[in-house]
């Protein structure tokens, strides 16, 4: 993946994890669940692809 797409990625990543912040300080009476589990879903699958991309990139030197 090219580091383009990897800080784009980074950057939507980061809206969400605002976006389930911001519903998370509601009241629990105004939260949406389904909302709150879509960005939650979301955010998981992002940071996820996120880090095996990273990791992807690690050299590691061979014995």
């Amino acid at each position: 993946m090219s580091k383009e797409v990897t800080f784009m990625l980074v950057i939507l990543s980061m809206v969400i994890w605002m976006t389930v912040s911001k519903e998370a300080a509601k009241p629990s009476i105004e939260i949406k669940r389904w909302k709150m589990v879509t960005l939650l879903i979301a955010g998981s699958l992002s940071t996820f692809v996120i880090t095996f991309t990273l990791l992807q990139s690690l050299s590691f030197p061979l014995r």
